[in-house]
């Protein structure tokens, strides 16, 4: 079978890749890699393990979850701590004039620069790409989303978004808002639950929707949430047809990829009230309109989830389970850095890098 699309993005278990790992990686199904914490040690170690991982395949994509606040993989030997994304929803509003004054220019301004240092030092190490930013309006009742949502309103959400892509984009890295269509409402926390949302559509265009209509082109890629969304559909955002090709492709006119959240969280592990496999998850996912698949966090023990996933996708697919999109993975390469990464000595010595950290919240 002639494969013209890799949809697969999975880990790898530690500081270097193994025989197993290698193998994985050359498979056809396979499009990336996500980095954690414990697949980081220093900048030096980094960039070899990512080396390695382009010399299997240059077109794989490397991507990592690194925010700010919490969530930030990579947090010694010169990487920045940078901030949750709440701290800048706050110095918007901070001139007390609703978010119309010197507050708002001061926000803009920091979260550029967030997007930029952000960006410019994962560039320097070979990362592609990291899933950020956060889209996900503060209702106040998330845990897991808490101080990583910039602002509760929608349009301050979109603005700071729309800095940070311009800083990302600044240091050659394209961009991933989450959760759509918003995981902000719900309290339940989809990597251990299935959180349901009783709003109507409406409601929800209206209101946590928003940032992903008026980000329009500004947005490189997506990452639907593990929420039942239950006047909308029974299914999870990110295995409903209906929320993907629907409402963001069509009716919101978002062309860009459309990654799944991690297959291993429990939000993913029951669709339509059956529960089902990776592999029957993944095939799901991509026939409901996402480009691409993830699969965290199963290298650890062996590795035996993440074969059992491609192999079974692969047969799925020779077997009429599920047809790719054609144009899914142009969409994949399309979120390739364009540039090559200034190293990273250079980069400390680059006066636009400088004032970027200087105006870091």
């Amino acid at each position: 079978m002639n494969h013209a699309h890799a949809p697969v993005i999975l880990d790898v278990a530690g500081l270097a890749l193994d025989a197993d790992d290698r193998r994985r990686l050359a498979h056809p199904l396979t499009g990336g890699i996500v980095l954690f914490a414990r697949n980081w040690r220093d900048r030096l170690q980094l960039a070899e393990l990512i080396a390695e991982v382009k010399s299997i395949r240059t077109d794989l994509l490397v991507c990592v979850d690194h925010e700010g606040g919490r969530v930030q993989r990579f947090r010694s030997d010169g990487f920045t701590a940078l901030p949750p994304m709440r701290v800048l929803g706050e110095m918007w509003m901070d001139d007390g004039n609703g978010g119309r004054g010197t507050g708002a220019m001061r926000a803009m301004e920091a979260a550029r620069a967030t997007g930029h240092v952000l960006g410019a030092e994962l560039r320097a190490c070979g990362v592609d790409l990291s899933f950020t930013p956060v889209l996900d309006l503060d209702h106040g009742a998330s845990g897991v989303i808490g101080d990583r949502a910039f602002h509760r309103d929608p349009r301050v959400v979109s603005m700071l978004a729309r800095s940070l892509a311009h800083g990302l984009l600044q240091a050659g890295m394209h961009n991933c808002g989450k959760h759509f269509p918003g995981h902000g409402f719900v309290r339940a926390d989809s990597h251990l639950e299935i959180p349901v949302d009783g709003r109507t559509l409406e409601q929800i265009l209206a209101d946590d929707a928003r940032p992903y209509e008026w980000l329009g082109g500004a947005l490189a890629s997506v990452m639907p949430a593990h929420v039942i969304y239950r006047q909308v559909d029974e299914r999870p955002a990110g295995f409903s047809a209906r929320w993907l090709r629907e409402i963001l492709r069509n009716q919101l006119g978002f062309d860009g990829a459309i990654f799944s959240d991690d297959l291993s969280m429990a939000g993913a592990r029951r669709i339509g009230g059956v529960e089902v496999t990776y592999a029957e998850a993944a095939a799901l996912a991509l026939s409901a309109g996402c480009d691409l698949v993830l699969l965290c966090n199963q290298s650890i023990d062996g590795g035996a989830a993440v074969d059992a996933l491609l192999d079974e996708l692969l047969a799925a697919e020779a077997a009429g389970g599920w047809q790719a999109d054609p144009d899914s993975d142009v969409r994949r390469l399309d979120l390739l850095p364009q540039t090559t990464p200034i190293v990273w000595d250079d980069l400390m010595r680059q006066p636009a890098y400088q004032r970027s950290l200087e105006r870091l919240p």
